[in-house]
């Protein structure tokens, strides 16, 4: 019996903006990160710590670390879906996946990883999840470990080094 929805991949639906588009008619590298950002409410929303939980104990979460993967260019109207994963949690953090997909389209236009980490909002420090929050962090991330593997996770960004033959002054080839 499959997973129910909520379980296998929570999801975030937008549309690309006017405003969210550049120069050349796609939307705009940084509102990829917003539409990611506006999806990690609904997640962060759908482990129990919507709006008035968070402000009656004094709780949020803190983004620690982005990353992003563009991987097709999307234009003004287009629906976009975003399905999310959590790859890893502790005490304090989730490590979480994201993919967006362009209208109903199977491949992903954008990927992205972000840590998130549990606050006190008082002080504000990090503080381990409430029990019922981290219940369901732990429920999702067991749901989640049976998924296959997040295709662009763990990604690092670089250029691929050069050997030392091949770097003027030390051998190689000079100009």
């Amino acid at each position: 019996m499959p997973a129910p929805h909520f379980a296998s991949l929570p999801c975030y639906r937008d549309v690309v903006r006017a405003e969210w588009v550049d120069y050349n008619g796609h939307l705009r590298d940084a509102f990829y990160m917003l539409i990611f950002s506006f999806a990690t409410d609904e997640l962060i929303d759908a482990i129990g710590l919507p709006d008035s939980v968070r402000k009656q104990r004094g709780r949020s979460i803190y983004t620690l670390e982005a990353h992003l993967n563009y991987l097709h260019e999307i234009k003004e109207g287009t629906q976009v879906r975003v399905d999310m994963r959590v790859l890893g949690h502790d005490a304090k953090r989730l490590h979480l996946y994201l993919e967006m997909f362009a209208d109903d389209g199977v491949e992903p236009v954008a990927a992205g990883e972000q840590m998130l980490l549990h606050v006190d909002t008082a002080g504000p420090r990090a503080v381990a999840f409430d029990a019922d929050i981290e219940a369901r962090v732990r429920a999702l991330a067991q749901a989640h470990a049976a998924l296959p593997s997040a295709r662009f996770a763990g990604r690092v960004i670089g250029l691929p080094a050069k050997p030392p033959s091949a770097r003027p002054g030390l051998g190689g080839p000079s100009r």
